[in-house]
């Protein structure tokens, strides 16, 4: 009922998944950067040494960092430490009570760190769009272009993806800037976007 004890996997390359059906580039003049659920809580079902999670926060602030260098505005969901049952709701038949029982493990992890003019979205459901104005942030900002990193690929990554798809934003998930639940669950993810809603590019494709 719980998620479960997270084991390190090789990130997948580009040939793992197929083409996606659509050619889209990213404008730095209309994307926008999510950095999804990289909370304590969430990244300590994976091992204190993690060479997976060492590597994606390491590819994340590569990654906003060039976001920055171009002025691409930066968004966080973070999940509140403390959720009433009417708030989870059926997340608590999913998964359990969650970050309310370890409200001490709510921060964003260190390295990422959020800045004075980032925005942190409090998340309630897998999307980030679930609850929050992010579509009328990116629409106040003209920004159709988002860029999503984080954990985990199948479940909050993708259903995001998806979101930002049916409200005409473009959404690209960056393949090597994402951890899942397994290399599978991840996979799985990458090729769902591609075949049906968006571009999982590696990093390299995106900030070269």
């Amino acid at each position: 009922m719980s998620i479960p004890s997270l084991i390190d996997y090789q990130l997948p390359v580009s040939g793992e998944y197929p083409l996606s059906k659509v050619k889209w580039k990213i404008n730095v003049n209309s994307a926008a950067l999510l950095i999804h659920d990289m909370q304590e809580y969430f990244l300590d079902y994976y091992d204190r040494d993690s060479q997976l999670i060492r590597q994606v926060i390491q590819n994340i602030s590569e990654l906003k960092q060039w976001c920055k260098q171009n002025n691409i505005p930066v968004f966080y969901t973070a999940q509140p430490a403390i959720q009433a049952d009417d708030d989870r709701q059926l997340l608590n038949d999913m998964w359990g009570p969650g970050i309310t029982a370890h409200p001490e493990r709510k921060q964003i992890v260190a390295q990422l760190t959020p800045e004075d003019n980032d925005k942190v979205l409090d998340k309630w459901r897998y999307s980030a769009f679930f609850r929050s104005n992010l579509k009328q942030q990116l629409a106040e900002q003209h920004r159709n272009q988002l860029i999503i990193c984080g954990v985990y690929a199948h479940i909050g990554v993708l259903q995001t993806a998806a979101d930002a798809f049916m409200n005409g934003i473009q959404p690209f998930v960056v393949s090597d800037a994402v951890a899942d639940f397994s290399r599978d669950d991840h996979l799985y993810a990458l090729r769902y976007v591609q075949r049906n809603l968006g571009m999982a590019s590696e990093l390299t494709q995106i900030i070269q």
